[in-house]
Formats: structure tokens, sequence, C-alpha cells
């Protein structure tokens, strides 16, 4: 009887959805309802794998000119540094492990003076750039030779120096004297090449040399400021540093990407919470839609409520009713809605040159920006939470509708008929 009851529900339910005499306006409603919801999710997930797009493409460009880890004194400089590399290069999930000089200074040539980060590396085993995505303008990695002076310059620095490979510069860094105080260093170098990270904040302040040189700098007779690595896995690189932290005691302190770079990602956390909270705003206002429409089926059908009621038709059976109707209009939109947001967020990279060829109009210039096209990055995680949400919104709207459905007096409602 149970069964045959619900069968009856999802018929008559089905019935009213499908229904050709109903109202025009209320066909309308119920369309534009299925209709947000669909736009709504559908938008959603598409914001979100481009912000995830983005966000890959910054980790990735971050990570250009930077390692997955570090470990570094906690003051000065490490001069026994080689049982320190030898330990994270054989620490379980490393790639590789190198030795690393950096400085703060300042660089001039010509008439030019700017501030710069002085990264010195080991061109040979250095994990950083050998293994990185980095872009030479122009020279080559390996023209950083101990003793040589030379000097690799980001591009965006190279230009406001007004330098090319081949040209000289000075440097300027503060060298610890040992009694408190800092030394004033000067030291002519020769630009060997010009690198592109993608990234402002490299293009415009770092150099790289030999770290050889960078030590003999600082004065450090061969010491470095610490040993970076890189991880097998991105993802791991927050616990290889746990670990060596542990393993390697208080005499020097690990940090890792996610440390060094936290703002980056916290602003894009930010940026993708906030336009899912607005877009799923957009999403609750389509189900509000549902209700209305719902509510004017209610009014429409009051005298066949009122007949299934003398029929014997329980009032929480009529609730059931309009709510498989709700339901049916929500979870066809958000069933649309998932399958348009899959397929342009797959076709980002394709649909946005189309549109910016038909409105004459560049979204991301590449004169102003790094990149040129807008990057997708569609996660399955994502798609789960925003179909949930949305399934879990268009049933909350049918509720009020169906009970109110139920509430209808069967003796009221035929008595003028």
């Amino acid at each position: 009887m149970r069964r045959m009851t619900e069968s009856v529900e999802l018929l008559i339910g089905l019935r009213y959805l499908l229904s050709r005499k109903r109202s025009g306006f209320v066909s309308f409603m119920s369309s534009i309802s299925l209709l947000g919801v669909a736009l709504g999710v559908a938008a959603l997930i598409t914001i979100l794998s481009v912000m995830n797009g983005f966000e890959s493409e910054l980790r990735e460009r971050l990570l250009s000119m930077s390692a997955h880890g570090a470990v570094f004194a906690r003051q000065g400089q490490i001069q026994d540094w080689r049982p320190i590399e030898q330990a994270t290069a054989s620490a379980t999930g490393v790639a590789a492990a190198a030795p690393y000089v950096e400085i703060e200074g300042m660089i001039r040539a010509n008439s030019a003076l700017q501030s710069v980060l002085v990264n010195g590396i080991d061109p040979s085993s250095e994990p950083d750039v050998s293994r990185s995505n980095l872009s030479l303008v122009a020279g080559e990695i390996g023209s950083l030779a101990a003793g040589e002076h030379n000097i690799i310059l980001g591009r965006v620095l190279a230009l406001r120096l007004g330098v090319i490979p081949g040209d000289d510069v000075i440097l300027l860094v503060p060298r610890p004297t040992g009694r408190g105080d800092l030394q004033p260093v000067l030291q002519r170098f020769v630009v060997s090449g010009v690198f592109e990270a993608g990234l402002q904040d490299h293009d415009a302040s770092l150099a790289i040399m030999h770290w050889v040189d960078a030590s003999a700098l600082l004065g450090a007779n061969g010491g470095v400021t610490g040993v970076r690595f890189r991880a097998a896995d991105v993802f791991d690189a927050p616990r290889i540093a746990a670990v060596l932290q542990e393993s390697l005691g208080d005499r020097v302190r690990t940090t890792d990407w996610t440390i060094e770079n936290a703002s980056y990602f916290r602003a894009i956390k930010l940026e993708k919470m906030m336009m899912s909270l607005i877009l799923t705003l957009v999403i609750a206002v389509a189900a509000f839609n549902i209700i209305a429409s719902l509510v004017m089926v209610v009014t429409d059908k009051t005298t066949d409520i009122a007949i299934l009621r003398t029929l014997g038709l329980a009032p929480g059976n009529v609730v059931k009713v309009f709510f498989i109707q709700g339901i049916v209009i929500g979870w066809i939109g958000v069933f649309l809605g998932v399958c348009l947001g899959i397929v342009l967020a797959i076709n980002v990279p394709v649909i946005v040159p189309v549109l910016e060829h038909w409105l004459d109009f560049q979204i991301m210039p590449g004169d102003v920006y790094y990149m040129s096209a807008i990057p997708s990055e569609l996660h399955a995680w994502d798609v789960a939470i925003i179909a949930v949400t949305a399934f879990a919104l268009t049933g909350l709207a049918t509720l009020y509708p169906a009970r109110r459905a139920a509430h209808v007096n069967p003796a009221m409602a035929l008595r003028y008929e």
C-alpha cells in the first residue's frame, strides 16, 4: 500500500509539472527558475575553475625561481653546511638539494641605481633554477662560474638599469664586520644573462650569481645562508620541512613555499570564497523563484488538492506531491548547470579568444599582464560541493509551498465550486 501511495505521489507531481493546462505565467516562472539554477551553477563552476587555474599558474611562477623549502641558519651564515645538505638530500620525498646565499643590496649601472636581491646558487646542482620553468631571455645559467664575477639579472631589472649581456654593473652589499656593524662592499660584475620568471617581484628585483662569489662578497669564506630543497611532490614540502626541523634540531630553521608565499594564496582563497558566496546567492535567488512558481501552482490547483484530500490523500502525501514537483525543477536545473559548467570550464582557453575576437577586446593584454591567456583548472571536488549545495537549496525552496498545499481545507476549497 505504501509503495502504491508513493507511486501515486510521483505520478501526480510529474503530471502537474508537465500539464499543458497550467497557467502560462506559472510555466514561465518554472522555466525561469530552472534556467536561473542552471546558469548559477554553471557560472560558479566556471569561475572557480578559472580561479583554480590562476592559483596553479601563480604557484608555478612563484616556484620557478624559488625552492619548495629551505633549511637556514637562525643567525648569520652556515659554515659547515655539507652535512645539512646531505641530510636534506637524503630525506624522504626530496628530489634535490643545494646550498644558497641570499644578499640584499643595491645595483648600479650607468646612472641608474636599483635595489636588488641576490641569490647565490650552485648551477651544477641548484634545484631552484636548473629544474625550474625559468625562461632565459639571453645568456645561460652555465655562464655562472666561481670566481668569474658573472651575474644574471631579471628582465625588468635589466631594462631599468639599461644593460644587456656583456655590460658591467656595480653591486653594493652590506658585509657584517663581526663587531655588530656593517661594512659596505663594492664589487664589479659582468651581466652574462637576462631571465624572465613571469612575476614582477622576481623580474624587477632578483639577480643570480655563483654561490662562491656571493659568499666572498659577505666574507663568509665558503659559508652559505642555507640549503634549499625541491620536493618530488610540491604539496609534500611542509611535511618535509617539519621532519628536517625535528631531525636537525634548533641550530637551524626550516621553511617551505606555503609559508614564504602565504599572502598570495591567502588572497586567492579569500577571492574564491567571496566569489563562491556571491554566486551561491545567485543560485539562492533562483531557488526563491521555485518557491514563487510552486505557490502559484498550489493556488491554481487548490480544487484538485481538495479533491485528492477528499479521496483520502493524507496531508503528508500532498506535501510529497509538490515536493517532487519542486525537486524535479531544481534537480534538472542543477544537472544542466553542472553539464554546462564543466563544458565551459574545460573550454575556457578556447572560448575566451573567440569572445575577444567577436568583441574586439583583449581581456588580458600581453603588454600589461605576464600571461595573455586565461587559465582554467576543473576540480571534481568543487563540482561535487556546488552540486550538493544547489540540490540542498532547491530542496529547501520546495518545503514552504508543499506545506502550504498540505494545509488546504477541502471543505472551504470545494464550497464555492
